[in-house]
Order: C-alpha cells, then structure tokens, then sequence
C-alpha cells in the first residue's frame, strides 16, 4: 500500500507558513508557546490513561519518585528509603521545602490519601496495595508501608512514567471519587494551572510556580532529577491541522510542536531556525486488538492462523513512509524493544515470508466461514488511520470479510465497550498505540492481562499469562524476570490477546532558539531560550 499523502506540495506549505494568520500571540523570552499533540480534555491525570493529560500533570504534580532514561526509579520528592523486616516495611522520608499550590505544606497523610486514590485505578499500584497490610503516616514527613510479602519494585510503581500519573496532591483532593475528575488541580509540581485561562479547544495556560523547591541531584532526564523552571509562563495552543501546526512553528509564531508530522519531517529539517528530534526512545508501540468474546476471534485457532497475515514492514511503512526506515522497528513482539523486559522468543510467526493463500487456507481450516471482520479505525489520527488501511488490506488479503468503520477517536472509545456481536453494533477488531514505557514490564500493562470481561476491551481470558505476571513480582532479579517475560511473550503468541503490528518513533519540531528540552515525553522544566 502506497504511502498517504497529507501534502499537496512543499511549495503549498511554505506559502502557508508565510501567510499563516497570527495564531499566537508574539514570542517573549518568559513565555513558552508549545502545540500539543491534541486538546487536553480531561484534567486528572489519576482518571485516564490519555497521554496529552499526562505531560499536563506532570507540570502541575510532583511525584515521589522519578524514573530515569534506563527506567530506574529515582527519589523525586522522597530524600529516600529505609526499608527492614526482611522487605517487608519501607519508610519513605519527604524532602524539605516541598509546598502545594495554595502555600500549604506537603504532608505524609496527603501523599497517603494520594496513593491510595492512584492504587484503584492502576494497575501496578493495585498490585503494590493488595501486597500491603497497611499503608499510614506514622509523622508528618514519613510514608510507611507495612507489606504482606516483600514488594522490591516499590519505587518504579510510585515512580513510573507510564499513564496514569502517581500524582501527589492535598488530601482533601485525594480523597474524592478516583472515577471522578478532583474539583480543582492544586498540584506540588513545577508549574501552577491557570484554570482561570483556560478556553477548551484552544487554550491551556501554566505559570511558574515561585514556591518550588527543585532536588538539588539526580540524573537529568525523563522526570528524574531537578525540575528547574526557566519560562514564567507555557501556553498550550490548540492547531489540530498538521499543516497549519507546522505552518506556525516555520514562520515563529510557535516554539515547539510536539507531534512533528512524518508527512512534513523534509519540510521542518530544510526550514531556516527549526530543529527536529526523537526525545522517546520506546516511541510507540501499536496493535490489532481483537474481540475476544464474539466471531471469529472467539476462536484461538482462527487467532493463530492469522499471525502469517501480519506484515509489521508494510503497517509501519504506512506510518512514518518507506523512506524514513530509521523511524521504525521490526519485529515487535510483546514488550517495548531495547529494553531490559523484551526478547525475540517466539517471534518466528511474524519474521517469515508472508504467505497470502496458505493463511487463506489455515483460516478456513480453524472454521473461519467469511464472518463479518468490523475494523475499527481513528479517523482523526494520522497515524493510526494509515495504521488501519494498512491492517485493513492485509486481512483482507487473506480472505476476510473487512468492514472498516472510521471514526474520530472517542467515538470509537464508545463503541469499544459493547460487547455484543457486529450486527447488534458490536466490533471485531481496531487498531491502537500505546507508548512504549507502558510496554516496559507486565505490571502495569492492560493490554497484556486476561482477566476476561472485566479487563480492557477485547476481554481476553488467559490465565497463564495471568500466573506469570504474578510471579514476576516475586522473582528474586532482573533475570529472573526477564526470563518470565519471555514465557509470557510464547504464551501470548499462543493466546493472541492482539497482534503487535510494529513500533515507530516520534519526531518532535521545535525553534533552534530553545534549549534544555530533555528526553523522554515532553517536559517543560530545564527548557529556557539558547
């Protein structure tokens, strides 16, 4: 499948950006103009896994520990740890100088009430609080964990980069509803949320927070080490066309695009003053998820016969363009590449020469009998809707009958929760990304677990996969735990809860003018003008 094509011509573009209306306000050396991914819509970086409300909590929220670019855990707000009983108890110490938003101090008992709010909506959090007996602040600086089994990971739990955020705010946030958004965002963290500027759809507006008091050491990267503010000021704009985003960036009426579009990546690198960057290593990582519950996925015979199908090379040439080889990996299998969890067992399925008619044939073998496939796609995502017509064309390449059903990103978000077959409404299939630190290890992964109906859409029952995520919190190293990622990696290519269908990587656009932008996801502290 041929490339799509978002351009009409460099020439179009540039001509754009010399007539590009005024779409923020003049550049200041105290104000930072930034174009998000998309428009922040949910607040609460505790109720959702949306990365663009992740970026914003981490400007509003501190949390106790940060996670460095070899994904170790690093003490953030903690000075550290005194952990004894054999594992079984850890003491977490607060720093001094630590204040919220609204002058008052940070309290062990707020990060308590914090903690136990996160807990019940994340994964690797649930699993840390069903290992602890009792969670307390014996004092005010002190968050101590009484654990019914030693809990080594304690740290990367608490300090994680994946969604959603371990924020820390006061209790009398933390103890709301944690389905629902806290009434207002007083936060520790760098930068103070203007809520009284904030226009939905356009605008969303942060102010440095005089009152921080950044960690005097640490690596610098990701959200670890000393979060030192240098603009008074960052403004999120809204620009959902690429083009007119790109527009804005190359005429300086921007200073930083997060998402620089693949499409216009020769464009941004040939434009005077602009430069462009990778800062995510583990980029993103993308998928086939299918529906478990209904036909013809609710065959594992029929799930296994289509791995021949996957063409990981032709759906991420899909996204980042057959000339941009270095953007991409293959094979992806069931854990980010290059980090300490992944490995290349089991992987054959995916690396051997596609072989149309011979899957054809294994489908109808498995009991395939030409069922409706109703595709899911984003129609609003660039990527993920060259991702689609990519997944589209190859199952349909091997003999199943494709309905593809584009729509903007929420919409499908509501039909992904009805569970009943295609022709009460229902889906078989839809192509998502996820970033690839939440593909680090099985602890916080949804999209790995098998807890049937009451896990993540597509609803895949696996009880081993299950068994084995459990013992990976209990294995004694590293290597131990690797060596039950890979079990569980052979396992999942037997139970297909989805097909991996290749990882990209991101390319961030921003002036030359700035400098300190740090890997990792945007982040706002360390950024100041060159």
């Amino acid at each position: 499948m041929k490339r799509r094509t978002l351009l009409q011509g460099a020439g179009a573009v540039v001509a754009n950006a010399v007539a590009a209306p005024a779409l923020v306000r003049a550049a200041t050396a105290s104000t930072l103009r930034f174009i998000p991914q998309q428009d922040l819509v949910t607040l609460d970086p505790v109720t959702t896994f949306a990365y663009i409300t992740r970026n914003h909590g981490y400007m509003v929220f501190d949390t106790l520990y940060g996670m460095d670019a070899s994904f170790r855990a690093t003490p953030q707000m903690v000075d550290g740890h005194r952990v004894e009983a054999d594992g079984r108890r850890w003491d977490l110490t607060l720093r001094d100088g630590l204040l919220f938003h609204d002058g008052t101090r940070v309290l062990a008992r707020d990060c308590v009430a914090s903690l136990r709010r996160w807990a019940k909506r994340d994964p690797f959090g649930g699993s840390l609080l069903e290992a602890t007996d009792e969670l307390s602040a014996p004092d005010d600086r002190t968050i101590r964990f009484h654990l019914k089994r030693p809990f080594p990971l304690l740290p990367i739990a608490l300090g994680k980069a994946s969604v959603p955020v371990c924020a820390m705010m006061p209790e009398r946030l933390a103890v709301t509803d944690p389905f629902q958004q806290v009434p207002e965002l007083i936060g520790s963290g760098p930068f103070r949320f203007k809520a009284d500027e904030r226009v939905p759809g356009d605008r969303t507006v942060y102010t440095r927070f005089e009152g921080y008091v950044p960690r005097k050491d640490g690596p610098l990267t990701w959200t670890s080490g000393p979060k030192v503010a240098h603009y008074d000021r960052v403004e999120w704009r809204v620009i959902g066309d690429t083009s007119t985003a790109t527009s804005a960036l190359i005429a300086g009426e921007a200073d930083w695009q997060e998402y620089a579009s693949h499409d216009q990546l020769g464009l941004l690198k040939a434009a005077k003053g602009v430069s462009t960057r990778v800062l995510d290593s583990t980029g993103f990582v993308t998928m086939l998820r299918v529906n478990h519950l209904q036909p013809p996925f609710n065959n594992p015979a029929i799930r296994r016969a289509l791995w021949g199908a996957i063409d990981q090379t032709s759906c991420m040439q899909g996204v980042v363009g057959a000339d941009n080889p270095g953007l991409f990996h293959v094979p992806l299998g069931f854990f980010c590449p290059d980090t300490p969890m992944a490995s290349t067992d089991g992987l054959a399925p995916l690396t051997t020469p596609r072989d149309p008619a011979q899957v054809r044939a294994d489908l109808k073998a498995a009991g395939y009998a030409g069922e409706t496939v109703l595709l899911m796609v984003p129609s609003n995502s660039a990527p993920l809707l060259a991702l689609g017509q990519v997944a589209a064309d190859l199952l349909q390449r091997v003999g199943m009958n494709v309905e593809v059903y584009a729509v903007e990103f929420n919409a499908m978000l509501q039909r992904r929760n009805r569970k009943g077959p295609v022709s009460e409404g229902g889906w078989s299939a839809f192509v998502t990304n996820w970033s690839g630190t939440d593909w680090l290890n099985p602890a916080g992964y949804i999209a790995l677990r098998g807890t049937g109906e009451t896990g993540y859409a597509g609803w895949a029952t696996t009880p081993r996969i299950e068994a084995l995520r459990e013992a990976w919190f209990t294995a004694p190293d590293e290597a131990a735990r690797a060596a039950l990622c890979r079990d569980i990696q052979l396992q999942a290519m037997e139970d297909v809860p989805y097909y991996p269908l290749g990882q990209y990587l991101q390319p961030t656009a921003y002036r030359s003018g700035l400098t300190g932008i740090l890997d990792g996801f945007p982040t706002f502290w360390n950024v100041r003008p060159a």
